[in-house]
């Protein structure tokens, strides 16, 4: 079938289209209806369909005789362990750990935040919880106890689940003094914690509140699959809002499952039994989806990897895990490969390891700079993917959908809207934009499977946020274009455009071109106030390593690039040469913080960074 064919239907008819692949799972009771209205007024997909997310992601692939076929590779350079499971033995222990959370008190609709580094524990305790019908919420480990607490105070979860510890390649993190100074803070206290020990952290424990994770399964008992709604919570997973409160994206169970297998074959061109990783981390959305449900719902062997790109214990880290078990798709975010990049900018590593398995690298969660993607794609002569998706809609909106049909690429584009998303570019009116003109890229209602029907505990700021702005669609937050052959192309938050002297340019256009600089490891253009001209273009540089011009080489070649690429409009007249940028644990650049310390603003430590220390360093600069 064609991408277009399959596409046209999923927009033409909708309700027809995603009906049909309820086919991809296994129900108690079918939909037989797609499409319906909540009390809400909001889209719901298959309400009268009856399911379990953990059936459809173990259970039906042990009864169909898959039992022994690998689900997880758990592979832990930062602990140097390495750890094989089965779908059976994944079955065993979820299923004995959703008993020992029903002892706890644990039971369909009550809420569990999961605070747990990259081990296997922290998939077990997510499928447990869809065992039973309970709401997980996966906390990236090592957020600080307020962050912990604000999430705590909205979920009101029964029980918390976490470790005594996570590591940062050689770092120690101890959990439970951060976990306990943020129930201390919290609205919500819950019954009871359960504590993974690990031993390179030991804790004490509060009496009549903590158990061991081993205490706990030693006398629990396997439970069977609860069913549930399709419209019923599967997971709360907290995204960061503009009002400081973070905000609880929440996902559905019938919708999800069905998007997630049907993603699987059509993005990324799986099949059941191959492998698939996806570098990312359960406290992102990218965990959720393509770490453990998408792949195991679909039946593939998945890759859980305690690690990082580089240092863990170099630049090769990547490439050994795809040789050694034998990766079909990895997936990852751009700045990990940036990071590769700059350790290894000739790809020495990359020839050591026989990678004959690797058929094409998927690559979103920020935008994908042309520097990079030809980087990969010479390297490699692999496909480079650059797909865009969001942590509300769960899976990709737009992508090269190879397992439908492959596109030739092009670079600094996502390519085409994924079946089920319509995709279109507004200007400031509500108008529909021309090709190639920039504007705010907004999808037509209904929403596919999977994408957040509210955000949890406030049905207001849901709407407000994403539904009121352009009555009829729902806003991406993103900017950007699609041209005449109907790519789409991604340019960064719409909050990246600035203001020239009454000319809006994009900020992500410029740093697609200081970027494509030979020297240029990465890079962030951030717009800085200006009393002349409102604002101004700034480039924070990181060059690469053995890089033989000067600084001010580096600088002067950029600003006349900019100027020669977009003109002397672009006012593009300093970039600063930086040792690293602030980063998110999840990779992506924290443009506002840097605006507010280029600007002279006072400014919150954010949440998400990686190390709090790069930003002292930064402030130097100004």
């Amino acid at each position: 079938m064609s991408y277009q064919s399959e596409y046209d239907r999923s927009i033409i008819d909708p309700q027809g289209f995603w009906l049909d692949k309820t086919d991809l799972i296994e129900w108690v009771q079918k939909p037989q209806v797609a499409l319906a209205d909540d009390m809400n007024g909001i889209e719901r997909w298959y309400p009268d369909g009856i399911l379990n997310t953990c059936h459809n992601a173990i259970d039906r692939h042990v009864e169909s005789g898959r039992g022994q076929q690998v689900a997880i590779y758990y592979d832990s350079p930062v602990t140097g362990t390495k750890k094989t499971i089965t779908y059976s033995q994944l079955q065993e222990e979820v299923s004995r750990f959703a008993g020992g959370l029903a002892s706890l008190g644990v039971s369909t609709g009550d809420r569990v935040v999961i605070y747990m580094p990259m081990v296997p524990e922290a998939v077990t305790a997510m499928l447990a919880c869809a065992r039973i019908g309970a709401i997980h919420s996966v906390v990236f480990g090592g957020f600080a106890p307020n962050e912990l607490a604000s999430r705590l105070s909205d979920a009101a979860p029964k029980v918390i689940v976490t470790s005594t510890c996570g590591i940062e390649i050689s770092k120690v993190l101890e959990y439970m003094p951060i976990v306990n100074e943020a129930i201390g803070f919290s609205e919500k206290k819950p019954d009871h914690v359960v504590v993974l020990e690990r031993p390179q952290a030991a804790f004490e424990p509060t009496i009549d509140r903590d158990i061991t994770w081993s205490e706990l399964m030693r006398t629990a008992q396997p439970v069977d699959c609860v069913p549930v709604s399709a419209t019923h919570p599967l997971y709360i997973l907290y995204t960061s809002g503009t009002t400081g409160k973070p905000k609880g994206v929440v996902r559905d169970n019938g919708g999800h499952a069905v998007a997630m297998c049907y993603s699987m074959s059509a993005v990324y061109d799986m099949s059941p039994g191959e492998v698939f990783w996806a570098a990312s981390d359960v406290g992102w959305v990218v965990g959720h989806s393509y770490i453990v449900y998408a792949p195991l719902l679909f039946g593939c062997s998945t890759v859980l990897y305690e690690g990082k790109p580089v240092k863990t214990p170099d630049a090769g880290a990547f490439w050994r895990v795809v040789e050694e078990y034998k990766v079909k798709i990895l997936f990852s975010a751009p700045t990990a490969f940036r990071a590769v990049r700059k350790e290894d900018p000739l790809g020495k590593y990359y020839k050591n390891y026989k990678l004959g398995s690797l058929k094409a690298l998927y690559l979103a969660g920020e935008r994908l700079d042309p520097p990079t993607y030809h980087w990969l794609h010479d390297l490699s002569g692999l496909p480079v993917v650059d797909h865009w998706w969001q942590t509300e809609t769960g899976w990709a909106i737009a992508s090269n959908p190879r397992g439908l049909e492959s596109f030739q690429p092009k670079a600094g584009s996502a390519t085409m809207p994924t079946p089920g998303f319509m995709v279109e570019i507004l200007d400031e009116n509500g108008n529909r934009a021309s090709p190639g003109e920039q504007g705010s890229v907004v999808v037509k209602r209904p929403l596919p499977p999977s994408c957040l029907p509210t955000v949890w505990g406030n049905q207001t700021r849901f709407e407000d946020g994403y539904l009121n702005t352009y009555p009829g669609y729902y806003l991406s937050g993103d900017g950007g274009f699609i041209d005449e052959e109907g790519y789409v192309f991604i340019m960064g938050r719409t909050d990246d455009v600035i203001n020239i002297a009454g000319h809006r340019l994009s900020t992500g256009e410029m740093e697609e071109i200081v970027a494509a600089h030979p020297s240029v490891a990465e890079c962030a253009v951030i717009g800085v106030a200006d009393d002349l001209k409102g604002q101004l273009p700034l480039g924070l540089v990181v060059l690469k390593d053995g890089t033989t011009q000067s600084n001010d080489e580096v600088e002067k070649e950029l600003i006349a690039s900019v100027r020669k690429s977009i003109g002397a409009v672009a006012s593009f007249n300093r970039a600063i040469i930086v040792n690293r940028l602030p980063k998110t644990r999840s990779g992506k650049i924290l443009r506002a913080t840097l605006r507010k310390i280029a600007d002279g603003e006072t400014y919150t430590m954010p949440s998400t960074i990686e190390d709090p220390t790069v930003l002292s360093e930064i402030e130097e600069y100004f």
